[in-house]
């Protein structure tokens, strides 16, 4: 056994003992007990890194002799040293010995964090389940929440798209669920549940519209599809979807016959979804005709006697376990048309679209209570018929001689190119004029 410094005498407070295998120990005497010696073993462990713990060990040391209290710095490195360090200098009489940590599983914890968020929405409950389920499936349902890396979260984001032996998950799904398992994380480490959060680096996680599922719901698809509906309610539902543009099912569930202004042919749409931003918890959009017409057939099949809901328009698929998304695609297959992507979103897409060729952007932002860029990135689609349109304007502007006429006009006024311009220009200053007549005179010339 060797010492770096001397052997424990005079002043000196404690020494690092090397033992083989490139263990250290640090020695010491007790300060309020001469006649003890005591040892820490830190077991093996790089010198400087020994030299950092045998620092505030001193510490430790003078404020036991002094009956005072640590300073802020040794405060904070005790509480974030490991447990069996900490039981090592508890056992040395030099701090307290420290109350046992609550080890927190992964599952343990996700059931704690979603439990708590009773503010957040049913759609978004849903989908802070959707990423528990596969946290759990991916890391197993024992996993300790601190023992989870950057490098495992590298993992869990492959797995999830992998449509091999993982999830098989589209581009914006993966994003979203490791956004919001980065948000599960960042609540732990709030809490001080873990020291670092392993998702903070994943970059990338912002949803983008995927235009290869924007599609355009023409009015003679939404016909057969209206027509396949099997109640008036159902009629409604997607009436309000394609010519209402309103979110499905939140704001559908939400309409209640108070907000329907016949008089004045108004309609007042509550949103769930943006209710929490000021100003943003409903807005009027005018009561198109389609729409008018089904709130019309919906009204009159109620029975005046009858004791049904007369508060909410939609009362028949009000059950939390009612899968509207289900239902549509066996009226899309009775209707003999092909189901679309996202089925409602681009009902509520196409509407739009379609609105923003007849009234200005703001004004359709404002029906459909999103934003300019929000409805430039996720709703207004490129139509067909928009290249058709520009194509027929093309072929008229041809047959009606658009065409040659520019070129003429173009011709006519294009500067005269002379090949001799020895008969027809005047020596001023050095330099050659045209005589006028030719062209009109210009500055510098």
């Amino acid at each position: 056994m060797t010492y770096d410094k001397q052997p424990l005498r005079g002043n000196t407070m404690a020494s690092i003992a090397k033992d083989p295998g490139g263990k250290r120990r640090i020695l010491f005497v007790d300060p309020l007990d001469k006649s003890k010696r005591r040892t820490v073993r830190l077991g093996k462990m790089a010198q400087r890194t020994a030299e950092g713990v045998k620092i505030k060990v001193e510490h430790l040391i003078a404020a036991k002799a002094s009956g005072h209290s640590i300073d802020a710095d040794t405060a904070s490195w005790v509480a974030n040293i490991p447990d069996d360090l900490a039981e090592k200098l508890a056992r040395v009489e030099l701090i307290e010995p420290r109350k046992p940590r609550n080890v927190h599983t992964l599952e343990t914890f996700l059931d704690d964090y979603i439990a708590s968020r009773s503010d957040v929405k049913g759609s978004t409950a849903t989908i802070y389940r959707h990423v528990r389920r596969c946290l759990l499936e991916f890391f197993g349902n024992d996993a300790k929440l601190a023992s989870i890396t950057p490098g495992d979260a590298d993992k869990f984001r492959l797995w999830l798209a992998d449509k091999k032996g993982g999830q098989g998950l589209g581009v914006n799904t993966v994003r979203r669920r490791c956004g919001i398992a980065k948000q599960f994380f960042r609540a732990a480490l709030r809490s001080k549940l873990i020291a670092e959060n392993p998702f903070a680096d994943l970059k990338g996680l912002t949803i983008k519209a995927n235009r290869e599922r924007f599609h355009f719901v023409s009015r003679d698809v939404a016909a057969k599809v209206l027509d396949a509906c099997p109640d008036a309610q159902w009629r409604l539902i997607f009436a309000l979807s394609r010519y209402g543009g309103l979110r499905c099912p939140s704001e559908h569930l939400a309409l209640t016959w108070d907000d329907v202004d016949w008089e004045k042919g108004l309609l007042r749409v509550s949103s769930p979804k943006t209710a929490h931003h000021e100003g943003k918890s409903s807005r009027i959009i005018p009561l198109f005709p389609e729409l008018r017409k089904e709130l019309d057939a919906v009204w009159a099949a109620y029975d005046e006697d009858s004791t049904t809901d007369r508060v909410h328009v939609i009362t028949r698929y009000r059950d939390t376990n009612t899968n509207l998304r289900t239902q549509f695609l066996r009226i899309i297959g009775r209707a003999g048309v092909d189901p679309w992507p996202k089925l409602f979103h681009n009902l509520r897409s196409t509407r739009e679209t379609e609105l923003a060729e007849q009234f200005p952007i703001h004004v359709v932002c404002e029906w459909m209570g999103n934003t300019q860029a929000i409805a430039a990135q996720h709703y207004l689609q490129v139509t067909d018929e928009h290249y058709q349109a520009a194509q027929n304007a093309a072929q008229q502007a041809h047959a009606e001689g658009g065409t040659g006429t520019h070129d003429k006009k173009t011709t006519e006024q294009k500067p005269v190119v002379l090949s001799n311009l020895s008969g027809n220009t005047d020596a001023v200053n050095g330099r050659l004029v045209v005589r006028e007549g030719l062209e009109p005179p210009t500055k510098g010339l």
